[in-house]
Order: structure tokens, then sequence, then C-alpha cells
């Protein structure tokens, strides 16, 4: 089954239902539709196995187009902590209980382990829900991806993958400067994760699907990919293969190099080593021009700076690096609203409420959820297969490192 994400057709915003989706949501206080009714919403949280991630519970608080009315947790104490915080009084230990019985417009699956998405989506597409909005990583493999798709396809359900950065406002600027010439010829893309501890396979889900998602934006769909994975700087083998963090499956391996071909011609790569020394700087990626380079540091504000220059002629003279704002390069910001807006996950909740009334797919969709599960398995495979290329879409469904 090819997996065909949108981002191809957004990069310079040509696609003009994507393109008015983000400037609606200029004021995410607003109500959408004002003859429209509100949207029950309901959260699935899992107490000790991903709680309530990282705010997707709490964003429907605040917009007036929804109604946050129920919570599932199985963790009793868990349950009534969330309770508390939503201001609410239907809790239920069982999510497809709470399901059946609330029939919730939206659904928030909140937690932080990917081995329960795959069953709560479905279970949230049969029981009719309009939407979903979902914690990353967005699932564990491309078999899973696939069955949350066929689910979302067939009950007509709207799925939203909270890849926050996706929604920044910045990145049609930064899509305007390469247009225009403003770093010369892109020729390739430099991804990291955070570094840390985590770094390697656990780096690549948890913070490299934000980084892997925005290639995908910049440089198109993935045609090819080969990696390397390494503990200690020797190749991983399956006495090195766990069962992973987070419930996210079998992994390995200390540190991870890989190689992406994507459809506009650009090259990308994505690096991990733990411990790496930048304390987290790296977190985000390089678009690499021949006349400039625009870092986009993920989840920090401003989200991008741009080096002009040839990056690779030396010079004895300083190249300041620019911050670049919703209005520009050098621009001031002029918006107050971008932490609300993206940080607290205001701009993916109001696209997803939209795309439920306008009968389109989010910004950051099913479809590129799936992609970014393609794209970290395809290291896996690659890997399994002595680093050769591996090609899009990735005929292994499954986490080949459990055959390694």
């Amino acid at each position: 089954m090819e997996c065909k994400s949108s981002l191809d057709r957004r990069m310079f915003l040509t696609g003009a239902s994507a393109s008015l989706a983000v400037a609606g949501l200029a004021s995410v206080v607003k109500p959408a539709v004002s003859d429209a009714r509100t949207l029950s919403v309901a959260a699935i949280g899992h107490t000790g196995r991903g709680n309530f991630g990282h705010g997707l519970d709490t964003v429907w608080l605040h917009n007036p187009d929804t109604t946050v009315v129920a919570a599932a947790d199985p963790d009793a104490a868990g349950l009534a902590k969330e309770l508390k915080k939503l201001k609410i009084d239907r809790g239920f230990a069982d999510y497809r209980k709470m399901l059946a019985d609330v029939k919730p417009d939206i659904v928030a699956v909140c937690p932080r382990h990917a081995d329960q998405h795959r069953d709560m989506v479905v279970a949230c597409a049969e029981a009719g829900v309009k939407g979903v909005y979902i914690e990353k990583p967005f699932c564990r493999t491309p078999a899973e991806s696939d069955q949350i798709k066929a689910a979302c396809d067939k009950h007509n359900v709207k799925l939203a993958v909270a890849h926050r950065n996706r929604y920044h406002p910045t990145l049609k600027v930064i899509d305007r400067l390469i247009r225009d010439g403003g770093i010369g010829r892109l020729l390739e893309i430099r991804g990291r994760g955070k570094g840390d501890r985590r770094g390697g396979a656990e780096d690549l889900w948890v913070l490299g699907t934000h980084v892997l998602n925005l290639m995908a934006y910049f440089g198109g769909d993935p045609t090819s990919c080969s990696g390397v994975m390494l503990q200690d700087g020797r190749r991983i083998t399956r006495h090195d293969v766990n069962d992973g963090a987070e419930g996210l499956g079998s992994m390995g391996g200390n540190e991870l190099h890989a190689r992406y071909e994507f459809s506009r011609g650009v090259v990308g790569y994505f690096d991990s080593i733990a411990n790496d020394g930048t304390k987290n700087a790296g977190f985000g990626l390089q678009l690499v021009g021949s006349e400039g380079i625009v870092t986009i540091q993920c989840d920090k504000h401003p989200l991008a700076w741009l080096c002009p220059g040839n990056p690779f002629q030396p010079t004895t003279e300083a190249r300041p690096w620019i911050p670049i704002s919703t209005a520009g390069v050098g621009q001031t910001e002029p918006r107050d609203d971008l932490s609300e807006m993206v940080s607290h996950h205001g701009a993916p909740a109001h696209d997803l409420i939209m795309s439920i009334r306008e009968d389109r797919q989010p910004i950051c969709n099913v479809d590129e959820g799936r992609l970014t599960v393609e794209m970290v398995c395809a290291v896996f495979e690659s890997h399994r297969i002595g680093s050769q290329g591996v090609q899009f879409p990735l005929k292994e469904r499954e986490n080949s490192l459990k055959n390694l």
C-alpha cells in the first residue's frame, strides 16, 4: 500500500485549503464557525505508561468550540488527578466503555507509550468519533499505521498527529525565503535529535519523528533510505536489540546515522549520538543552501535563524545568525500567541476542528504520521540488510530489528 503524504502540495503554499487553515490560526481563541455546535472532547491516558502526554488533554479547555466531557485512565489515582485537572466528573477505567457511553466528537489519545496507540485509535474510529488528536510517536510499525489509516478512512475520522512545530506559521516564511532564492539552491537537509542519554534509536523515535516530519515537509516524500546503528562505535547485532522504552518495540544501540533521498531532489541526513555534548541544542534541522543556512530549532522561540553566505566558503567576516519571525527575516516578532498556538497545541486543535467541519484532512494528518513511522523503520531495515538502501513505501511493514 502506497503511503502518499500531503506534504508535496504544501511546500510553497499551493494547497489552498491548507493555506487557509494555517491563516485561520491567527487567533486560536476565536470560534471557527459561530453557528456550529460545540464539539465534545474526551481524553484517554494511562498513568505510569505515558500518562496524558504533553498537554493534549488540556488544550481543549481553552477552545470555545469544544467542551471536555470525560477522561479514561486504568489507574484510579491517576484518573482522580486527571478529573480534577480537567474540572470534570465523568471518569472511566476502560476507555472503550467511555467511548460507548459518552460518544465524544473528538478524542485526545494522550499516552506517550506508542504500543497502545493502534488499539486506541481503531476503537475510537469504530465508536464513531469525528476526530482524533494523538501523541507522538504515532505508532510502532508501518503495519500498525496501515491499520490506523484503514480505520480512519472507513469511518471518515480526521486524525492529527501532535507534531506541533508542523503548525508554526514561521514555516511559511521559510518557504518564501527558499522560493525567492534567499539561501541559493537548497543542497541538503541535516537533522538531529537531542543527543542526550537516549541517543540512537530511542532518540530517533521520541524526538526524531518531529524532525523527520519537517524534513519531509521541505524535501518532499522520501524515496529511499540507508542507515547504520552503532553501539559504542560498532554495528549492533541481535545481542544488542532489546524491548525499548515507552512501548516503542525492538531497538538497540547508542548511535545512529541515516541518509534519505527526497522527491524534490534533496538529500537529508539524520544523526543521533548519545550524550553528544550539544546540550540538546542540535534538536531540529538545518536547511543547507549554496548561499546560506536556515536552522530550525524545534520547540523554541524564535523557531528559526538564517546565517547568510556560502557555508562552504571560509571568510574572516562575521556571519551573524539572524532570527526569522512570522513577519520575516530579521523582523521583530509581531505575534504574542505563538506559545499558545504551538507549544500548547492551540493551532493543531483549531485545525482539527476545522478539518471536521470542512470535511478535509488536518495539516499534520494520518498520512504524515505514517510517513514518519516508515522513515524510522526504514533505518532499521537498512541496517538489517547491511546498510543497503531501501525504497519507499517499505515492503517490510514490521520492525525488522526483531529479525536482525
